[in-house]
């Protein structure tokens, strides 16, 4: 419902965080800098009215920080007061309140311990205090500490959401949330929409234009001193003129109607963001006994997070098949959506440049497509900045790594992978793992081992090896297509008739030119691939070991109707880069 009720006591469902294992000089310095950028964003948001960073985020970064706390106590360093500048000097006549947030199952003890049971949306915005006196407003209380707050007066008289005149002259405070109007709002799609921050930022300005005024709502959550029977206080407030408490409180009946609700209104059109759902008990203390602090009779039960901040531990960077560099942050481990993330791809070498990410900074995280991991913005960096060893560029391409080394590892096994899967030799029973037992110096070093050669590796048992030999055979028949497909040739290679080995690696440009579909860039790769001095190795390396479609006149080029339809479908992608990053190359 607002930032400042998620401070006063932090959410059951917050990501575990594990103490970090640092030096107290180091410790000091991370929590004085993590201290300053929280303290900046509660500036922005409660002085200017701007909100830097979304809601979901600014939780887990405090509790974050106050874990850290916990972790180092003698580390001299204290907790920035959130709401430092921003508490006013008006005293609440009742005081708002904070919400515990409670998970699925702790949602299902709270209300099966309790009747009288009732729901509302917990509506995105800021909170607000209304005063009437003889159904006059005498005054708006901004939230502030709960106790306190900044006089909003007047600008909520301009306000069309909150009447200046009661059709009835009685005194009586509220309680309610100040929202910004939103046509069929779709949280689960939508998320906050940054609702929250827009609120904070109209009622931060001194005047307010009639346009914009129209702009906030009005959902009043409670009415302290009301009718004791929470039907009659809603009746009443629909009569005074508050209707959304009516349309938007229901009552519950156990913890499977709640969750009901609380799916409805996160999936259907609303006229409001919401982050969650409050659960009440219709009866409660007089208003005259609350304090700024959870109360017993109410509890949040938020949304699940649309973003996740997580600590990146480690930069890994995956060289695949093509030499294609996916810088990889290995996170510490948060829940999002209810998976569990440990690792984020960037996409590109260039991309983690531009962001320069190192151990220790906090990142944020949301899934792409409700399934895939992708990072969203980096949210604050880490004083101390680690040397990450990186690849270069140019030591890898898709004519480099043909042979076992340290440098070459990745890319080895990952062109190893490729030529066993089944867009190229299709060899039962070869993956990854095989290929990382057998001690490979050259790509096809397998074609020349013996049944007992393969008994005597490590985790290779009498079964096993004769399964390889017998997978391994296999590739003696795969005709020439399968083979260039396997070893990794750009895409046209099979334009038109397809020669035998030795005249695909005698052709000259022109010659490549004159097969159908192929342009100058693809002319060049063609060359470049069949002239190249691994390339040839591996077919001299191939006709000994007796593979027949590497004989001379041996190209025994099989009608596939599938596999020329697929080849075909690919032509016209041969200009766009193909064989720097094949259509399927490897994810990490």
């Amino acid at each position: 419902m607002k930032r400042w009720i998620a401070l006063l006591l932090f959410p059951l469902t917050a990501q575990a965080t594990s103490c970090p294992d640092w030096p107290l000089d180091r410790a000091r310095v991370e929590l004085d800098t993590l201290g300053q950028q929280i303290a900046q964003w509660d500036d922005a948001y409660h002085n200017q009215g701007h909100s830097l960073v979304a809601d979901d985020l600014y939780d887990q970064a405090r509790e974050r920080l106050q874990t850290w706390h916990r972790c180092f106590p003698t580390s001299g360093k204290t907790m920035p007061e959130p709401l430092t500048g921003s508490t006013g000097a008006l005293a609440h006549p009742v005081v708002q309140t904070g919400l515990r947030k409670l998970n699925d199952a702790a949602v299902s003890e709270w209300v099966a311990s309790r009747d009288d049971l009732w729901i509302q949306p917990k509506v995105d915005g800021v909170a607000v205090t209304l005063v009437y006196r003889e159904g006059i407003l005498q005054q708006a209380i901004s939230r502030g500490d709960g106790r306190h707050g900044q006089d909003w007066t007047a600008r909520a008289r301009q306000l069309p959401a909150v009447p200046s005149r009661l059709p009835e002259a009685r005194d009586l405070v509220l309680q309610g949330e100040l929202y910004w109007r939103m046509e069929g709002h779709v949280q689960a799609h939508a998320g906050g929409a940054g609702a929250r921050g827009k609120v904070a930022g109209m009622m931060a300005r001194q005047t307010l234009n009639e346009q914009e005024a129209a702009t906030i709502g009005l959902f009043v959550w409670d009415w302290p001193d009301g009718p004791a029977q929470m039907p009659e206080r809603l009746k009443a407030l629909h009569t005074l003129g508050f209707s959304d408490s009516l349309q938007y409180t229901q009552p519950l009946t156990d913890a499977q109607d709640a969750r009901r609700w609380r799916q409805r209104w996160f999936s259907e059109p609303q006229p409001f963001a919401s982050d969650g759902v409050v659960l009440r008990q219709g009866t409660r203390p007089p208003g005259q006994r609350w304090q700024a602090e959870a109360p017993h009779w109410a509890i949040a039960w938020k949304y699940p997070a649309s973003q996740a901040l997580a600590v990146v531990q480690a930069v890994d960077f995956n060289i695949g098949r093509s030499g294609r560099i996916t810088p990889v942050l290995r996170l510490q481990p948060v829940d999002l959506d209810e998976r569990r993330i440990s690792r984020v791809a960037l996409g590109s070498l260039q991309t983690w440049e531009n962001l320069d990410i190192r151990p220790g900074d906090q990142v944020a995280i949301r899934l792409a497509g409700l399934t895939i991991p992708r990072l969203d913005q980096v949210i604050w960096r880490s004083p101390q900045r680690p040397s990450v060893a990186v690849p270069r560029a140019t030591d890898y391409h898709a004519l480099s790594c043909w042979r076992s080394s340290p440098q070459c590892q990745q890319q080895f096994q990952a062109r190893l992978a490729w030529l066993s899967g089944k867009q190229g030799l299709a060899l039962t029973g070869v993956g990854p793992g095989t290929w990382s037992r057998l001690p490979l110096d050259g790509l096809l070093d397998w074609l020349e081992l013996d049944a007992e050669q393969l008994k005597s590796l490590p985790g290779i048992g009498p079964r096993r090896a004769g399964q390889l030999q017998q997978a391994f055979s296999q590739a003696h028949d795969r005709s020439l297509q399968q083979w260039l497909r396997a070893l990794g040739a750009p895409p046209g290679f099979d334009n038109g008739e397809l020669d035998d080995w030795r005249n695909l690696t005698e052709r000259q440009r022109d010659d490549w030119l004159r097969q159908p579909g192929i342009g100058q860039k693809s002319a060049e790769r063609l060359l470049a691939f069949f002239s190249h001095p691994e390339i040839l190795r591996l077919g001299r390396q191939l006709q000994h070991a007796g593979v027949a479609s590497f004989q001379a006149g041996g190209n025994r080029r099989k009608a596939d109707p599938d596999q020329q339809i697929g080849h075909a479908g690919r032509t016209s992608r041969t200009d766009q880069g193909q064989f720097e990053r094949g259509p399927h190359e490897e994810t990490p």
